[in-house]
């Protein structure tokens, strides 16, 4: 069977990430991951979610370079 659809392409979905930022050579990560078909934004009421959902992970993320001791050390040296 032939698909049209190539398939790396197959079941993708175009995904929306939060992620922490590193200083220097610390790995990001991940505070929030959410696939989102287009479809799912023509809804204002899914679409008014979704802004608040990546603003609570926008907030997560900077809470948690604050705290964590590797990205304090970070800044403070040289």
């Amino acid at each position: 069977m032939v698909s049209a659809t190539p398939p790396w392409k197959e079941g993708a979905m175009p995904q929306i990430l939060v992620i922490t930022d590193p200083e220097q050579e610390q790995e990001s990560s991940v505070v929030y991951r959410e696939r989102v078909a287009s479809s799912d934004l023509e809804s204002p009421h899914f679409s008014g979610q979704l802004v608040e959902r990546v603003g609570w992970a926008v907030r997560d993320a900077i809470q948690i370079e604050r705290i964590d001791p590797r990205v304090t050390q970070l800044r403070r040296e040289p």
